[in-house]
Parts: C-alpha cells; sequence; structure tokens
C-alpha cells in the first residue's frame, strides 16, 4: 500500500479567484501569489493518485487568519473524504493562535477528520507563546489518539517562499513539551532526525515522532533517503509529496535509484507502512 503523507487541496471557488483571497492573509499570498504555485482539487488529486499508483493520501488545507475560511475550508476537505472515503485521509487545519482553534479541531475531529495539520508559523518560529497556544489542540490530540503535522524547515540554506525563522531547538522543544503526542515534522524536520545519534535524550524525546519527505526534490540530494534511514531507522520516516506542488512519482524515482540504497523493506516501509500503522488503516 502507497500513502501519501502530505497534501493540500483547495477548494474551487479558491482555485477560481486566488488573488480574492489575499486580503489579509500574508502567508497564502506569499505561497501563491505566483500564477506558477498549483492549487488543487479532490478531483485533480485522484487523478494524479491513479496515474503514481497511490492508494491513499492524507489531505488538508491551509492555515488561514480568518477562522471563517478555516471552517469552510475543512468543510470542503470533509466532503472531499466524503466522496472518496477509501482513497482521502483527512486532516483538519487551523491557526493555532487563534482563540476558536480548539473548538474547530474538536468540530472537525469529531466529523471524522483523522489527525491535525499541516499546522504553520510563517511569519515566526515556533516559540514559547504558541507552544502555549498549542496546549488544547495537542490535548485533543491525545485524548483522540491521532497525529499532529507540523510545519518545520531547516534553519540553514537558501531562502524561499514559506521558509520559516525557526530553529533546531525550538522544533525539539515541541514534542519535549508533548511527548505523548503523535507529532509529524514536516519536510524531514529541519534535519533534527540527525541527533538521534546523540547518546542521551534525544531519543526518548523523540520516541512519537516522524518525518516527512515533503519537498525533498527540492530540498535535498537523493542520498538523504538512505543517510536518513541510517541515522534514525526506516519506521521514523513517511513519504509525503506536498502535491500539488510535486508529484509522488518524483520522490518513488529517486528512491529507487541503485545509488541511494534503499531495500525494498525500506521502501515499504517508508512509503505506506509506516503511515498505515499511524492511521490505522488496514491494507484490503
Amino acid at each position: 500500500m502507497i500513502i501519501d503523507f502530505h497534501t493540500h487541496l483547495f477548494s474551487k471557488k479558491i482555485r477560481a479567484d486566488r488573488a480574492a483571497f489575499f486580503h489579509n492573509e500574508p502567508a497564502f499570498k506569499l505561497l501563491y501569489e505566483s500564477p506558477q504555485s498549483r492549487l488543487a482539487g479532490a478531483t485533480e488529486i485522484i487523478s494524479a493518485m491513479d496515474a503514481d499508483h497511490v492508494d491513499v493520501s492524507v489531505v488538508f488545507g491551509f492555515p488561514w487568519l480568518n477562522p471563517e475560511t478555516i471552517r469552510r475550508h475543512n468543510d470542503y476537505i470533509l466532503s472531499a473524504v466524503a466522496r472518496h472515503p477509501k482513497r482521502l485521509k483527512g486532516f483538519c487545519c487551523v491557526n493555532a493562535a487563534d482563540e476558536g482553534a480548539s473548538r474547530e479541531v474538536e468540530r472537525c475531529l469529531d466529523s471524522g477528520m483523522v489527525g491535525v495539520g499541516e499546522l504553520a508559523f510563517y511569519q515566526s518560529g515556533i516559540e514559547a507563546e504558541l507552544l502555549e497556544r498549542l496546549e488544547p489542540i495537542m490535548a485533543l490530540c491525545l485524548a483522540k489518539d491521532v497525529p499532529v503535522m507540523i510545519h518545520t524547515n531547516e534553519p540553514v540554506g537558501h531562502a524561499y517562499p514559506g521558509k520559516t525563522p525557526n530553529t533546531l531547538a525550538q522544533i525539539y522543544q515541541l514534542p519535549k513539551q508533548f511527548p505523548q503526542n503523535k507529532i509529524v515534522l514536516a519536510h524531514w524536520g529541519g534535519g533534527l532526525f540527525f541527533y538521534l545519534l546523540l547518546k542521551k535524550e534525544v531519543r526518548q524525546v523523540l520516541t512519537n515522532v516522524y518525518f516527512d519527505t515533503a519537498a525533498s526534490p527540492f530540498l535535498y540530494q537523493p542520498a538523504i533517503y538512505p543517510t536518513a534511514v541510517a541515522l534514525a531507522g526506516r519506521e521514523k520516516f513517511l513519504f509525503g509529496s506536498d502535491f500539488p506542488l510535486l508529484r509522488a512519482g518524483r520522490y518513488f524515482k529517486e528512491m529507487a535509484e541503485p545509488a541511494n540504497a534503499l531495500t525494498d523493506t525500506d521502501r515499504a516501509a517508508i512509503c505506506g507502512l509506516n503511515a498505515a500503522r499511524l492511521l490505522n488503516i488496514k491494507d484490503s
């Protein structure tokens, strides 16, 4: 079973006139002002999944500042999942800094969503105040035993739209503050998995942490795959395409290159088995 753990869907209204949603939404404008930044809906992702032989995709929206836009977007995700229940699994996306975020998370989880994310703090790092705002959301997810996905990125290297000023220390503080939660750190967790080589503390703190591969072909050399498995073990990683930014096939091609030295067992774990276990999906 192939599971794509990181995809974004947008309603027809947003896709038809994205500029109408730029007002007071600096992160959305930053990421999608360019016409080359693609937006996709349920029909497009199912077509891409069929072409790339992806069985299931985790789908979510965007952390809008406007609570009403958040709610409508989550409703769109719920409707997409209802139309394709065997192919799509929905995550609730909110602006974690909003006072009503936990109520929206509760509504979405009660309506059938299976996780929360991708939560992102595009205008800042993952600061202490934001961790405090996350507490009620993390408590809900812990009680319902569902994962939370957090946007992270490498704190060094080239600049690009959506790269936040998070530090490795800030990323690390997240699972340290919420050690019982199942947490997925997007975009390889900014490289945090490297520190699983440390002898003390880190492996225990990251017990319930996973790392997804979203945007990897834009960020890392293909050698990231065997390197990550060697450092942390195949069970810590989840394939995520960041569709429609990239198609799944591009990742599969990199993973299959002989120089990358991934075994069939490695690929099976990263591309589906780990995600199936995390989401309690049975391979039919």
